[in-house]
């Protein structure tokens, strides 16, 4: 049963691998070859017990087994996995995809040989690197045209000499020897030492290190260029750090694209004291870099480290050995914190928690017996999530040294930077570039995932490991800075000359830390997260200049509101007697203003513009604009807001447009107007025993809701009988007014007849005395018929329809022609219970969702716009597309849940486009009600009746077997309708 149930919950790939851990027998051929290569290499597999086999005549023999062999009880091995499975995973299956992921994303033996060749013919070019001789620092006439220097020569006066001479050492460090180098983008360092006689012991200081080494880096690509078993050549940054580019070389052939060889310059071991780069000392000075002498020269943190990145990469391989030969699962561990980093977006770019962090992490933990030597690679990803959700390492720093006391303590580090995680040496923060914001956002994902791996109703393997989470279907708003260059003004008003000089004149990573700042300042408490894209590192050809700073896509923020006091048109700020009255009056600027509220107290306040709904969602745009246009000089031009795009889709209204929140308000308050009234009622043969609304509209999902209308009598005649209003000929057709129905049940009696033609004629006679009330004792107008009675009340007409529990069932007997009482399920009583049972109780539900979810509505109405202009609204019905919205909201791993219509209508399209309808059933909880146990019936349901059931099943707490609401549609064709991928490109 396990092997099938793998075989058959293939779902969401990783990343670009379209890695498929669940479908084993979905491999690569390249893979495949890869396998059989490592077959060869291992010899034939002997049995885990009994007797080996026996070869014979070059061939395997059996062996026979005695009885007692072929019944001896479990080994202690397979003992510790059963209990292993039994104790940490929800199910063997768990075990079986992790697993399985393992094995895809470690490299073959095919894929290590071919590296290992690779790396010895580069090695073998660099060590005949020719000598030149010794030039000006500032001449680069000795490099041909087709190599230029991977560094923004600012400002171009440097001291100092240069000579090229071959590197003193070659040594693979990283990833790779430690054997946590994983797919895709396998990517294998080497460490090139600059010889001694090139560098100086004063080059620290006004970035000559830094340009000696691109320029050393521009010579050996210059050699390397000339030998044919080098395939393409690149030049890149170390997470985007533009102080430490690096070389990317490419095998020739078709290996090409299997593996990157990153080749980095650093200086010989020990040539600079680390002292020289502590935190607090300055090492790029103001007359140089500005022209202007200066009595105080400020820190620069930033440049130090990146220096010191590069002295200690041979001392972190060693440390990082070392612990790894202790733990039999460290590698296996990394792999998965390297995969759950991915798929958050959080392992590249500047200031990303790279893989080397996430080692880093686990040999931490290791070393203070926070985890166990002999824990499971399962065990060390779950203690890793567990320290990162509940450390802050902004306030709370931790350091692996364990050296003199001459290192800097960890308060001077946190004076330095935002997020502070010292390396064994004591001397380097390994998070220097990482902001406040991004650790936060690790926190937050790992709080996240701890949540959801602890629920077994929940697939945590695909929740955690399987699905991408980017920023635009993360964050509930995001905005964008679009013109980076406008950051050159932001730093010049905000005074940033010091930090610029520590960012080498990166102005963007110099800007990035204070508009956040400022950011959160002003959002507050409308925000749970707020985070940032992290800058991609760049690549550009050995033969072209480096890219300006800002030459990079647009920087995206995210937002991850707080639906309580997000959408808030007034910010309440301090008493104007207050201390802190004067600074937000600075924070806010002219838009603050003294004002007295009904409690008596006079405070500052902003009020921002917000009447409709539509409106109120988009004050932080408003709030976000004006604080860049205030303290940063970004005008409102360079800020792409991506929150609200989608309100205009679903606008409705002739006069005055609306998203249709505000009408359906109106719907929902004349219902409640119109139901009390109901309940309360007297003189009816039968009480009433429930009254549900059965209308979109009532969940406040229907695309366009029916909008109040005042009749022209003009228009119409009166029917001289009835006095009701007919057309006028003369006149055009009035307006189509949407009736919205409610279902009425009346209790159930002995005087109810036993057939279903009298039952309609006592419904038709409620159906008139209901009317009779209703008009007179409120004076509404009323319009009975023999299936429902019409009531006109606030510009709405309420379809009233009364209905009778035992209905269906009476439509499902008949009698034989023998006399026995048959009982048959039909159509016309699925219909019946569908549209008295089903409809009102799914109403009522999602109007519940709706109350705890404000942007659940927009997010179907949205859904079923985009249904409706792709002509699929036949097929996804009404309520199917409420409960696919639904479940976004229920079971939103490995997300939270949609704050705004637009990131919901993003997970529409993905869960449309990703979710194996063929292989696993889609479970919307509605009001919780299901148990893990209830989820392992319906999957097992499922599987044993898959042919016999919808092509789309959708299981309820009230159904879970049959799927009626994709019982009828859609067919195959639609399911697997190629626009719904498209959509998303």
């Amino acid at each position: 049963m396990l092997v099938s149930l793998l075989a058959r919950s293939r779902t969401t790939t990783y990343s670009d691998m379209c890695v498929n851990v669940t479908h084993v027998s979905h491999v690569s051929k390249m893979e495949q070859s890869e396998s059989k290569h490592d077959e060869e290499d291992e010899g034939p597999t002997r049995a885990k017990r009994g007797k080996p086999e026996v070869v014979q005549d070059g061939f395997l023999r059996p062996v026979k087994l005695s009885r007692g062999d072929l019944y001896k009880p479990p080994t202690a091995d397979e003992l510790n996995q059963l209990k292993e499975a039994e104790s940490l995973f929800h199910c063997s299956l768990l075990k079986m995809q992790m697993e399985e992921l393992l094995k895809e994303v470690s490299l073959s033996e095919r894929r290590k040989k071919l590296i290992d060749s690779f790396v010895q013919s580069v090695t073998e070019q660099l060590q005949t690197v020719p000598q030149t001789s010794e030039m000006e620092l500032s001449d680069l006439s000795w490099l041909s045209g087709g190599v230029k220097v991977p560094f923004v020569l600012v400002p171009k006066a440097a001291k100092g000499k240069f000579h090229m001479a071959p590197p003193i050492s070659v040594t693979i460090i990283g990833s790779y020897p430690l054997g946590t180098c994983t797919k895709p983008g396998i990517s294998v360092d080497l460490a090139v030492a600059i010889p001694a006689d090139v560098l100086h012991p004063k080059d620290a200081l006004n970035q000559r290190y830094p340009r000696k080494r691109a320029i050393y880096l521009a010579g050996l690509a210059q050699h390397l260029a000339a030998s044919p078993a080098i395939g393409a050549m690149r030049y890149s940054c170390l997470h985007g750090n533009r102080l430490r580019p690096i070389l990317l070389l490419s095998p020739p052939g078709k290996d090409s694209s299997s593996f990157t060889l990153r080749l980095h310059a650093c200086p010989p071991p020990g040539f600079f004291k680390p002292s020289r780069f502590h935190p607090q000392r300055n090492n790029i000075r103001t007359d140089w870099y500005t022209g202007l002498g200066s009595s105080h020269e400020p820190p620069t943190p930033h440049y130090n480290s990146s220096v010191l990145g590069d002295m200690l990469p041979r001392a972190h391989l060693q440390f990082l050995t070392a612990v790894s030969s202790q733990c039999a699962a460290f590698a296996e561990g990394v792999a998965l914190l390297k995969v759950w980093l991915r798929q958050r977006e959080l392992d590249q770019g500047v200031g990303c928690f790279s893989g080397f962090l996430g080692s880093m992490l686990l040999a931490y933990l290791l070393s203070c017996h926070r985890v166990s030597n002999t824990m499971t690679a399962y065990q060390l990803l779950r203690n890793s999530l567990h320290f990162l959700a509940f450390n802050d390492l902004t306030e709370n720093g931790i350091t692996l040294a364990k050296g003199p006391d001459s290192t800097p303590s960890l308060a001077e580090f946190h004076t330095a930077f935002q997020v502070v995680f010292v390396d064994p040496s004591g001397h380097l923060n390994m998070c220097a570039d990482m902001t406040a914001c991004t650790y936060k956002q690790v926190q937050h994902e790992a709080s996240l995932s701890l949540q959801f791996w602890d629920d077994p109703t929940v697939d945590g393997f695909h929740a955690l490991l399987m699905t991408p989470k980017p920023m635009i279907r993360t964050s509930d708003h995001v905005f964008q800075l679009c013109e980076l260059v406008k950051l050159q003004s932001c730093c010049k008003k905000l005074n940033l000359l010091s930090e610029l000089m520590d960012h080498s004149g990166n102005y963007v990573l110099t800007a990035l830390p204070f508009i956040l700042s400022l950011l959160q300042r002003g959002l507050g408490q409308r925000v749970r997260l707020l985070t940032h894209s992290l800058t991609p590192d760049p690549e550009w050809p050995v033969g072209s200049d480096a890219p300006k700073y800002n030459a990079q896509p647009p920087l995206s923020f995210g937002l991850l509101l707080n639906p309580e006091q997000a959408a808030s048109v007034l910010e309440r700020g301090p008493p104007a007697d207050s201390p802190k009255a004067e600074e937000f009056r600075q924070l806010w600027g002219s838009r603050s203003e003294l004002r007295r509220f009904q409690d008596g107290d006079i405070t500052e306040a902003v009020v921002w513009e917000g009447e409709t709904t539509c409106q109120k969602r988009l004050v932080p745009r408003q709030l976000i604009t004006h604080l860049l246009q205030l303290h940063a000089d970004i005008p409102e031009s360079c800020v792409r807001y991506i929150g609200g795009m989608l309100d205009d889709v679903i606008k409705v209204g002739r006069e005055v447009c609306s998203t249709g929140e505000e009408e359906s308000l109106k719907v929902v308050q004349s219902y409640d107007d119109l139901s009390r009234k109901l309940w309360r009622l007297e003189g009816l043969p039968l009480s009433i025993t429930s009254v549900q609304g059965a209308h979109p509209a009532l969940r406040y999902t229907q695309v366009f809701p029916p909008v109040p209308l005042k009749l022209d009598y003009s228009f119409f005649d009166r029917e001289k009988l009835s006095r009701s209003l007919v057309p006028h000929e003369v006149k055009p057709c009035p307006v189509y007014i949407t009736p919205v129905k409610v279902i009425c049940h009346m209790e159930g009696s002995g005087k109810w007849p036993h057939d279903r033609v009298a039952i309609r004629h006592i419904k038709a006679a409620f159906h008139i005395s209901l009317g009779e009330l209703l008009t007179q004792h409120h004076h509404y107008t009323c319009q009975p018929s023999p299936t429902h009675l019409d009531v006109w009340k606030d510009g709405l007409v309420f379809r009233i329809q009364v209905a009778y529990h035992r209905e269906p069932q009476v439509l499902r007997e008949s009698v034989s022609p023998e006399g026995l009482l048959i009982v048959r399920d039909n159509a016309e009583a699925q219909a019946l219970e569908m549209a008295t049972m089903q409809r009102p109780l799914l109403t009522s539900t999602l109007h519940g969702l709706q109350q705890l979810h404000p942007c659940f509505g927009a997010v179907c109405r949205l859904a079923k716009r985009w249904l409706g202009a792709q002509l699929f609204s036949d097929d996804i019905t009404e309520d199917t597309a409420d409960l696919l919205v639904a479940s976004l909201f229920l079971q939103p791993a490995p997300f939270t849940p949609p704050g705004s219509p637009q990131v919901g209508f993003l997970r529409f399209l993905h869960l449309l486009s990703s979710f194996d309808w063929r292989n696993n059933p889609l479970v919307v909880n509605l009001n919780s009600q299901l148990t893990a146990a209830d989820y392992t019936e319906i999957k097992n349901d499922f599987i044993a009746s898959r042919e016999s059931l919808p092509v789309m099943f959708m299981a309820t707490p009230n159904d879970k077997k049959v799927s009626i609401w994709t019982k009828q549609a859609p067919t195959v064709q639609v399911r697997t309708h190629t626009i719904w991928t498209k959509q998303l490109k």
